[in-house]
């Protein structure tokens, strides 16, 4: 579980950079509007992009958000997570807006078409947290 001092910068609107793994072993990073529900990460994709094909084979994740505070000795925050994430059918555009107050404002329309695909959610387990900042296991 996230400590609450994690949780508050992930809510803020920090872009979470999620790297899940390639076939090859390589890590694939993408840049993604993330939130909570109950304890899980969320994410919404309207499409089934490489980075959920990439979940389904391998479930091992991680996730870092970056922070605007400055933290001793002179290290900006930020968090890291890893888990493992599970692809769900549906709910993306749902999730995709409630987001956009998060990260574009308040009365964003987004997805920004009539009618948007269900898509799929990626929900994220957190079984470690790292990073600069309070949560840091020192």
């Amino acid at each position: 579980m996230l400590p609450a001092s994690a949780r508050e910068l992930i809510e803020s609107g920090a872009l979470g950079h999620l790297v899940p793994i390639n076939r090859d072993g390589s890590p694939q990073v993408s840049c993604v509007c993330v939130g909570f529900d109950g304890d899980e990460l969320v994410s919404g994709h309207l499409r089934d992009q490489q980075k959920l094909r990439n979940v389904r084979r391998d479930p091992r994740v991680a996730l870092s958000f970056e922070g605007t505070r400055i933290h001793p000795p002179g290290l900006k925050e930020y968090v890291a997570v890893r888990g493992r994430a599970r692809v769900e059918e549906g709910g993306a555009a749902a999730l995709l807006q409630r987001l956009a107050y998060v990260y574009l404002g308040p009365g964003v329309k987004f997805p920004p078409m009539d009618d948007p695909p269900a898509g799929y959610v990626l929900r994220t387990t957190v079984e470690r947290v790292g990073g600069v900042g309070e949560w840091a296991a020192r």
